[in-house]
């Protein structure tokens, strides 16, 4: 008998698709398609850089006149990089997507800017009436993203068949 405690069992993942798999194309968006789609949803993911690394945190944002705008709080990461600029802000990454897991279509939309705190106490009171954390957590601050570069691409069934290594189309 050994006297190591008991492992737990692998996690196992069901990967039979329920929808036949077929090829997919990928078809670019233009930038106005691309925000209209990013509008349409409520949880993206800013990218950032802290002590000198990529960032990522899931947020929920609200599209305003065509930038992006998410709550923040005290004592951040992404406030305290967005507070540390007065030219154009800090550059940022921000993604979106709705891609369902079943059929794997859907878009992904990825945005480029530059990111400063909102400062106007009257911008700030609009934010928080239209933009609602989805933690309990005290959100006094707004950042804004101004885009400067929009892409996006869309998942979609193809009727070509994908060409394998050596021929194969199965």
């Amino acid at each position: 008998m050994s006297d190591e405690p008991p492992r737990k069992p692998a996690m196992t993942i069901d990967n039979a698709p329920s929808f036949a798999a077929g090829p997919r194309q990928s078809i670019e968006l233009d930038s106005d398609e691309a925000l209209r789609l990013l509008g349409s949803v409520s949880l993206g993911r800013i990218v950032f850089t802290l002590h000198a690394l990529p960032t990522i945190r899931p947020v929920n944002h609200v599209l305003d006149d065509g930038d992006i705008v998410i709550r923040t709080h005290e004592g951040a990461a992404l406030t305290s990089y967005a507070r540390q600029t007065d030219g154009p802000g800090v550059v940022v990454a921000y993604e979106a997507d709705a891609i369902d897991p079943d059929t794997h279509l859907g878009w992904s939309v990825v945005v480029t800017g530059y990111a400063h705190l909102v400062t106007d106490p009257q911008d700030l009171a609009r934010y928080q009436d239209l933009l609602h954390p989805w933690v309990k957590q005290t959100m006094d601050y707004a950042v804004r993203i101004r885009p400067d570069l929009v892409t996006g691409i869309r998942l979609a069934v193809t009727d070509q068949p994908s060409a394998l290594p050596g021929g194969d189309s199965r």
